[in-house]
């Protein structure tokens, strides 16, 4: 495929969502390396378990870095679309959700909700002030480098007819998707009237499990008007959130640190079954993905799904004399 050069808005974009990134890896590699700034108990540090989860954040701000840089270069065109879409889906899924409720959270209870723990206020607002600043440069960049690269994928229209092997399968997926869906929203739906910060996440958690459910049924089914990416980004963003969530709360829990607070059993069925039915539906827009991308409707210079290394993109060998 030809190799498009970042424009000015993916550009400016991935390098602010770059420089987010700095502070947090800077406070994360100090802590791993021993030195407990922001930490009113520099005990809480020299635990095997937040080393550990020290080390898996630290690897996850990295990706997000290093899928940033991408974004600003010809290279990052080339890239595999899985290597690039999983761990957006995941970061984005984790993000969105700070994005929208941090606001919300300091709005409604202030400042004082970072008080009375062992970490330092200072370092929160470090910290969740890049989470939001990071989340909102790299889902425009990504946006921005979505429709460079898949333009034509993603503008069809949701009912654009297309061969499927696994459009039966698909849809008793996407059904029992929405199901257990359903539920998880609900079970968050009460979590959330117990009240406190988590109970502005709750709500939202509940809504994009809801509506990335209903939306990939809209995507399997083929009902609907516009063009594919708009319910494509509701099921991005549901079944992300829940997969990310639930299975960052599995890794916390499972640790038994300091971290592995409370939570009933009620918390830790809905954290489970979202992390799995956010992994099915992801998985079940990835077939419905390449099948797709695969119509035939791709223009010159455009870039398919399942393409990988361009072998798609390769003229036929001339074996005539040059």
């Amino acid at each position: 495929m030809t190799e498009q050069r970042a424009g000015i808005g993916r550009l400016t974009a991935a390098i602010v969502a770059a420089a987010a990134t700095l502070p947090y890896l800077t406070i994360k590699t100090l802590w791993l390396t021993g030195d407990p700034v922001g930490v009113s108990d520099p005990t809480l540090m020299e635990s095997g378990a937040m080393m550990g989860l020290n080390a898996l954040t630290f690897a996850m701000e990295a990706a997000g870095l290093l899928l940033a840089l991408a974004f600003t270069m010809r290279w990052g065109m080339r890239l595999p679309a899985w290597l690039v879409l999983l761990p957006l889906w995941t970061g984005t899924g984790l993000l969105s959700v700070l994005v929208v409720t941090t606001p919300l959270i300091l709005l409604v209870g202030g400042l004082s909700v970072f008080r009375g723990g062992p970490i330092q206020m200072w370092v929160y607002l470090v910290v969740y002030g890049g989470f939001i600043t990071l989340g909102i440069a790299l889902m425009t960049a990504f946006a921005l480098y979505a429709r460079d690269r898949w333009r034509a994928v993603l503008t069809t229209p949701v009912a654009l007819p297309f061969p499927s092997a696994t459009r039966s399968f698909q849809e008793v997926v996407a059904w029992g998707a929405l199901l257990v869906a359903a539920v998880v929203a609900g079970l968050r739906v009460v979590m959330a009237f117990d009240g406190g910060a988590p109970a502005v996440q709750n709500g939202l958690k509940a809504l994009l499990a809801l509506g990335g459910a209903v939306a990939l049924v809209v995507l399997v089914r083929r009902r609907g008007k516009g063009p594919f990416w708009r319910p494509l980004v509701l099921v991005w963003l549901g079944s992300g959130s829940m997969f990310a969530w639930g299975l960052f709360s599995m890794v916390v829990r499972s640790t038994g640190g300091p971290l592995a607070y409370g939570g009933s059993g009620i918390a830790d069925f809905t954290e489970l079954f979202g992390m799995l039915t956010g992994l099915v539906m992801g998985m079940c827009g990835a077939f419905l993905l390449a099948e797709r991308s695969g119509v035939g409707h791709v223009q010159p210079g455009q870039d398919t799904l399942e393409r990988e290394d361009g072998e798609r993109d390769r003229e036929p060998a001339d074996h005539g004399h040059r």
